[in-house]
């Protein structure tokens, strides 16, 4: 169904303010959740996801079956909080939406991590979506490079997703809710150091030529969130040594100062 939400006006400004290749704001948090051994509870404009992430650890005793012996098992689970992600009905852990989202995540990281150092183990990623709209997929890919790097597992690269659509002719980068309702759109994964592409999802039909300069586009726009995202995970680190640096005592304090 159209949305009667003028999308791009005269003057190329989006329903939002946005020029049509401009990206929402960032926001980044590494405070501490739980027992995770990574975490990092990431915004994009309104869309707002937590991940945490705990291994590489042994598997438990009922799913020994399913580990690997020359590598680790990567698991990914996602969520949605009862409010805020503007669903009429709750969607459960068995949700097909919600496996969907969690496969394609799993299959995004699966050629990134550096599973063959962690053989007969396993790295969950517990992903839980606390508002909503748009760039779902991208956000959790982002959060997931974010928390996956804090907890100290290395990585061939970082991953860095967008999404993009086409309203008419032009050519839209970081989509809402309403823009995703109304334009072909696809979500592009990066890995911005090599310059390979780990991710492409297109769930709309989309002219050759406009994907073209769409997926273009949206891979420019990785090295821009790989740029953030790179800063705010050096001065997480900077802040650690800092901290570890002046004594246990501070480091509690900074813990706590950040939850």
């Amino acid at each position: 169904m159209s949305s009667r939400i003028e999308l791009l006006n005269a003057g190329l400004l989006r329903s939002d303010g946005r020029r049509p290749y401009e990206l929402r704001t960032l926001s980044i948090n590494f405070a501490s959740q739980g027992t995770a051994d990574g975490s990092v509870t990431f915004s994009h404009g309104l869309t707002e996801v937590r991940v945490a992430v705990l291994g590489p650890r042994e598997a438990k005793a009922g799913s020994r079956r399913e580990t690997l012996h020359d590598r680790a098992t990567l698991n990914v689970e996602v969520q949605l909080a009862p409010s805020g992600v503007g669903e009429r009905r709750r969607r459960g852990r068995g949700d097909k939406r919600l496996l969907e989202l969690a496969a394609t995540i799993k299959s995004t990281f699966e050629p990134v991590v550096q599973v063959h150092l962690y053989p007969r183990s396993t790295i969950d990623i517990f992903i839980y979506v606390l508002q909503l709209d748009g760039g779902l997929l991208p956000a959790c890919i982002n959060g997931s490079t974010l928390a996956l790097a804090s907890a100290g597992i290395p990585l061939f690269d970082f991953v860095c997703a967008i999404a993009g659509g086409v309203h008419g002719t032009q050519p839209l980068l970081d989509l809402t809710t309403v823009e995703e309702n109304d334009v072909p759109s696809i979500v592009v994964g990066v890995m911005p150091r090599t310059g390979r592409v780990t991710l492409v999802q297109m769930e709309t039909r989309l002219h050759m030529d406009r994907f073209e300069e769409v997926f273009r586009a949206a891979c420019d726009a990785g090295k821009v969130l790989w740029s953030e995202m790179r800063d705010a995970l050096r001065e997480r680190i900077s802040d650690l040594v800092e901290t570890l640096e002046a004594g246990p005592g501070a480091f509690v304090a900074k813990e706590v100062e950040e939850t």
